[in-house]
């Protein structure tokens, strides 16, 4: 048995020991807090009819209500720039279909990026973003903007410190991942799910395509052009576009989803040397030299200036390249910019002047009022 001085050093140690176990108990933050455990709400991703309906969210990131709203808000929030001026919002404007009017990105510093912004419109569908497809999913995507020192110029761990000492943040945090503790993960997973919301099917084109609006016989017979691939023996008219922008599975960009893969980028020909290596950068392949993905053309007419470089102002423009200043000579150009023609022995696509007026005022069919004015996207700081 133990002495009576024995029982109380006994007692003492296991009450000190007691505290210590207690002190470093971890504990969760419902007993901290005295609040209940998060339940999400599943978000309900409305899929427009044609459209590729297997898409494909990430398991370990699915939609909820609160992780949406909660993206949305780090969209457009200036904390994740080196000088709490610029959000992702900055360059992907919603007026603009999410792009920013510039031919080369500027960043919170004004220096210009080497490429401009693209659009974020159905973004869902894209397996590879950026221009030379070196990000594969939208959660890896977001943190190079933030990142890079032409753009936000900012540590994602500054960011994440910034949201962190806010009132705002740590409890949308816990209400979409269960949390107060901010993580870099979280925020990127955030965005990730406000960025696959931003689904644009409500155009002309689709009204058309529902029994909703009819075209007039200028855009039907720009439609007509857009997806026949010309043969001038026969002859058959055509403008060739249906080869990078894919309109059979309503996306109109090079993505050819039923194979779940960004399958092709496409050198266009716009230089015989081009300045930039395109896909090249990511596979260091030279077939893929010069290459980039052709982007959605949803949304075309406000998303100028147009190609990587944004070299050009106008869709007239854009039409006149591929009608008539095609560089043959440019490194692993694509094969139909190489072979097609609409005149007998021609070496250019040569649309004639009615027939390019006719491809753009298809283009502009493709246009979506309701997505650039849609509430649920747009910047939740502004009244």
């Amino acid at each position: 048995m133990l002495t009576s001085t024995r029982l109380r050093s006994w007692l003492l140690a296991t009450g000190v020991f007691l505290v210590v176990v207690t002190a470093c108990k971890p504990e969760t933050e419902t007993e901290v807090e005295g609040e209940s455990p998060v339940v999400t709400t599943p978000y309900q991703l409305v899929l427009p009819k044609g459209f590729p309906q297997d898409v494909k969210i990430p398991a370990s990131n699915p939609l909820t209500e609160e992780g949406v709203a909660l993206g949305r808000m780090l969209f457009y929030e200036p904390k994740l720039s080196r000088n709490n001026t610029m959000s992702c919002g900055s360059c992907h404007q919603q007026s603009k279909a999410f792009t920013d009017g510039l031919g080369l990105a500027r960043g919170v510093d004004g220096a210009a990026n080497t490429r401009g912004a693209m659009s974020l419109a159905n973004i869902l569908w894209e397996p590879t973003l950026n221009w030379d497809g070196a990000a594969v999913s939208l959660e890896a995507q977001a943190q190079k903007p933030i990142e890079n020192p032409v753009e936000l110029h900012q540590s994602l761990a500054a960011g994440v410190s910034k949201l962190q000492q806010t009132d705002l943040y740590p409890p949308l945090f816990r209400k979409a991942f269960g949390s107060r503790t901010i993580t870099e993960e979280n925020v990127l997973k955030a965005l990730a799910q406000f960025e696959r919301t931003l689904i644009s099917a409500n155009s002309k084109y689709d009204k058309y395509l529902r029994g909703e609006a009819q075209l007039s016989s200028q855009e039907i017979q720009g439609k007509v052009l857009f997806s026949n691939h010309p043969d001038p023996t026969i002859p058959v008219a055509g403008a060739d576009c249906m080869h990078c922008h894919n309109e059979g599975n309503r996306l109109f960009s090079s993505t050819d989803y039923t194979l779940g893969a960004n399958t092709t980028f496409f050198n266009n020909g716009l230089d015989a040397s081009p300045k930039d290596a395109g896909r090249f950068m990511v596979t260091g392949l030279e077939s893929d030299r010069g290459k980039m993905r052709a982007p959605t053309l949803r949304n075309i007419a406000l998303t100028a200036p147009y190609m990587h470089d944004g070299r050009f102002q106008t869709l007239e423009q854009v039409l006149d390249h591929y009608s008539d200043h095609v560089a043959k000579d440019s490194p692993n150009l694509d094969l139909n910019l190489l072979t097609a023609t609409n005149k007998r022995n021609g070496t250019q696509l040569s649309l004639n002047a009615t027939q390019k007026q006719q491809v753009i005022a298809f283009l502009r069919t493709l246009t979506d009022s309701t997505f650039i004015q849609d509430k649920r996207f747009s910047d939740p700081f502004k009244p």
